[in-house]
């Protein structure tokens, strides 16, 4: 477990689907902007235990790091490495997060970044930490500019977000490397 101030972070545990099954169904509308649509069963507890259950084994797998975002010992969000390539000529992984709601605007998402990107360089051995935002994304965008990442580029028409074809701006940061400078 890893801590920053008044957040947390941990493995997901598959009793954590529960409370982020609550989260997800309170916040259908909220994130319906900036992630794809889901099936109905996906914002359910038993949805969400089965989607633990996979990321669970993409951890033992090695090719994801599916993290809970914890505040005052409740579930609050979740941060996930994705996509890890840990071969030695690449080493990098790409970092997701969403923080609940009642949540947002405390700091929350950022410490929990900060907190990721000391596992992917202290546990996983990472040397390159990726993300994406939605152009719009501007609370996102803050988020990783204030743990170090740079823009890139612009992946075109690369998500399907309510109906449309979305363009993705791309984020880098080399980890080991002091925050702004990549």
């Amino acid at each position: 477990m890893r801590s920053s101030g008044t957040t947390t972070i941990r493995l997901i545990e598959p009793a954590d689907a529960a409370p982020i099954a609550g989260h997800r169904a309170r916040d259908v509308e909220a994130f319906r902007t900036w992630e794809p649509a889901q099936p109905a069963a996906f914002f359910t507890p038993g949805g969400q235990a089965e989607r633990i259950d996979g990321l669970l084994a993409g951890y033992r797998a090695g090719t994801v790091w599916p993290g809970a975002v914890l505040a005052d010992d409740q579930v609050i969000g979740q941060v996930t490495v994705g996509g890890i390539l840990p071969q030695p000529h690449l080493r990098r992984g790409s970092v997701g997060y969403w923080i609940a709601r009642p949540a947002q605007n405390q700091g929350h998402a950022g410490r929990a970044v900060g907190l990721v990107l000391r596992v992917m360089t202290d546990e996983l051995g990472l040397h390159r930490a990726e993300a994406s935002t939605g152009l719009e994304n501007l609370p996102s965008q803050r988020v990783l500019r204030r743990n170090g990442f740079s823009p890139y580029g612009v992946a075109h028409s690369s998500i399907l977000l309510d109906g449309s074809w979305r363009d993705a701006l791309l984020w880098e940061r080399i980890l080991g490397a002091r925050p702004g400078r990549v």
